[in-house]
């Protein structure tokens, strides 16, 4: 009787501990249960515990108590000036009354849950930026375009029992084609500030590089004036001292000019003259013209014997007066320039007057 009390208890005590273990059930902080008998809905478990239902007639319909992520699908929205741009959104969600979900998706779930929450979503979107312009979509502060949406749509997923608790714009661009046409826009844009800048900096460059040649061409003007001042008034003062040199014997003079004239017509190189020699040109060849000259009857002492007898410097001074030009000013004045006094050696010296002799030869007075 013992042994078949004991064979029996065994059984007996697996079959409790099953319809115990079948009875029981742990709800998580993370979840909200729904616990169903043939398909109805009797109790809803919210706060984690240890509750018991009836074995093998209710079930347990366990869903996530978490706030949930919902990510759109890249959408093309028209804003109110007629700029289409691509959208993308991220909406955070979360279930509130279990029974009232559970009655709107049955056995899908949460999976399905979210394949209803997505056009309600992207319907909510469509319209709060189809009523802005575009530059208030793609502006930086955009928390009161997300408020409309969010409101929006949570109004619309009451029936499903979740709740709506935010909704983020991630990413806000034209489209390919617009986008390619923006860039090409902007480029050009810059191109244009860029050729801008360019022309101005050559401008400016021409400006400077004028300036320069300007006062290029002025220093040099002004330095050629200089010095064609300068060389004027030393031509002047050159042919003053020849004419001076020349003046003191005339016949001198025609005799040096007409040996110039023999060296440059009497060259070799096989040229060929046609004249009469008793032309004026062959006149030093029949006569030297010694009896017409004219030499200073009292000639100069040498450079050294008029340095040594010169008493001071004011006396050489007054014996080589400075030269001037027609006005009155020293030579070289305009151009900033002072020339080197005439040594007293090429001074004009007095001249005698000639007396003719009684034989008609000019004679030297004593």
């Amino acid at each position: 009787m013992k042994r078949a009390l004991s064979v029996l208890a065994l059984p007996i005590l697996v079959v409790v501990a099953v319809v115990v273990m079948a009875s029981v059930y742990i709800v998580d902080v993370r979840e909200k249960v729904l616990v169903l008998r043939f398909g109805e809905v009797v109790e809803v478990r919210e706060q984690p515990g240890l509750y018991v239902k009836v074995p093998l007639i209710d079930d347990v319909m366990r869903y996530d108590a978490r706030i949930l992520g919902l990510p759109t699908k890249p959408m093309e929205v028209t804003p109110l000036d007629d700029r289409r741009l691509v959208v993308d959104a991220f909406a955070r969600w979360q279930i509130v009354d279990v029974g009232r979900f559970r009655r709107a998706t049955g056995n899908g779930g949460i999976d399905l849950a979210q394949t209803r929450l997505e056009p309600i979503v992207t319907n909510a979107i469509r319209q709060v930026l189809g009523s802005v312009p575009s530059t208030t979509v793609l502006s930086n502060d955009r928390t009161g375009l997300m408020n409309q949406i969010r409101d929006k749509a949570r109004s619309e997923a009451e029936d499903l029992g979740v709740r709506i608790i935010d909704v983020r714009l991630t990413r806000t661009d034209l489209p390919a084609q617009n986008l390619n046409a923006t860039y090409a826009r902007m480029r050009a844009e810059r191109e244009r500030e860029a050729a801008d800048e360019i022309a101005r900096g050559g401008e400016a460059a021409q400006r400077v590089r004028a300036a320069a040649d300007r006062t290029v061409v002025e220093l040099t003007s002004e330095a050629r004036k200089k010095s064609e001042v300068v060389r004027g008034e030393a031509d002047a003062r050159r042919n003053a001292i020849f004419a001076d040199a020349f003046g003191r014997d005339p016949e001198f003079f025609a005799f040096t000019r007409s040996m110039t004239a023999f060296e440059r017509a009497l060259k070799s190189e096989n040229s060929s003259m046609v004249i009469t020699p008793d032309g004026e040109f062959f006149d030093y060849f029949r006569n030297d013209g010694a009896d017409r000259a004219n030499p200073n009857p009292n000639p100069r002492p040498a450079a050294s014997t008029a340095l040594d007898t010169a008493p001071t410097t004011e006396g050489a001074d007054a014996l080589a007066p400075p030269v001037t030009d027609r006005e009155g000013k020293p030579l070289g004045a305009d151009a900033g320039v002072t020339l080197t006094p005439m040594p007293e050696e090429l001074a004009t010296p007095p001249q005698a007057p000639a007396v003719v002799a009684p034989g008609g030869a000019a004679a030297p007075a004593n």
